[in-house]
């Protein structure tokens, strides 16, 4: 006869899903809790009473006047602390936890994920997956964050949002998956962002370079990039970017001549 306490490993594949599902999300009738509670052998209100608790140890959902039910264990706990410290090791477990529970279907990816799977056969497309699953969690888990809109404009249409990594994940792999290491932006404020023509202040307002100001008297230009200096950006309903990455940006990335 199955315990009710809830084992580890059922936690981090539960803290999982939480951190890519928005608030609203958190309900027994969501399909990926469901699939999840079919998977741990739980009933879907007790997946998603588990990460409403989780969501009572989020200061991102608390501070907003929003709790969860409160009742966390020590073990809740624990896996939360874990994992905020190695976001890397979050995504590995729980990618190994679901092959071994029997999760045998190929994983539902993003289009802008998935499109290149096809020139991949055997090993190599397993390690390919495994790599797109990755960049599914940290792309869901910041998007999630923003309510799917790009922070400096609003700009709402998926095929157009990028979870941006503040520090770029070449410089620093042990965050690259750190959802605190991104931002949601539209692709052209990605890329802005990526050349160093936009940061974003400790206190989340944008900056514009000098360097915008050199490219002519272009209204598109004004409309998109200079109109948005010292405005602050949409805050996020949880992972609050981390002041050590932007002030990381802003010193090696930002054009500031």
């Amino acid at each position: 006869m199955r315990s009710d306490r809830w084992t580890k490993d059922q936690l981090k594949l539960a803290f999982h899903l939480y951190c890519q599902l928005s608030f609203g999300q958190l309900h027994h009738r969501n399909p990926e809790i469901v699939e999840l509670a079919r998977l741990i052998t739980r009933s879907p209100g007790a997946v998603a009473m588990k990460l409403v608790n989780f969501a009572s140890l989020d200061p991102a959902v608390v501070d907003t006047g929003r709790r969860g039910l409160g009742n966390v264990s020590d073990l809740d706990r624990e896996v939360w602390n874990e994992f905020h410290a190695d976001w890397e090791g979050l995504a590995t477990d729980c990618d190994r936890l679901r092959a071994r529970l029997g999760e045998n279907s190929e994983p539902t990816l993003d289009n802008e994920l998935a499109e290149d799977l096809a020139d991949y056969t055997g090993e190599t497309r397993k390690t390919v997956i495994r790599q797109r699953v990755k960049q599914q969690f940290f792309r869901r888990a910041v998007l999630s964050s923003y309510g799917s809109m790009c922070c400096m404009t609003g700009i709402s249409e998926p095929g157009l949002l990028i979870a941006s990594h503040i520090k770029p994940w070449s410089v620093d792999k042990s965050n690259r998956l750190n959802p605190r290491n991104g931002l949601c932006l539209s692709a052209l404020h990605d890329r802005a962002f990526d050349q160093g023509f936009l940061t974003v202040t400790q206190d989340f307002r944008v900056l514009v370079s000098p360097c915008v100001a050199k490219m002519g008297d272009n209204k598109f230009i004004s409309m998109a990039l200079r109109d948005l200096d010292r405005a602050p950006i949409m805050p996020p309903k949880r992972f609050h970017p981390d002041p050590t990455f932007l002030a990381w940006h802003y010193e090696n990335r930002f054009k500031r001549k």
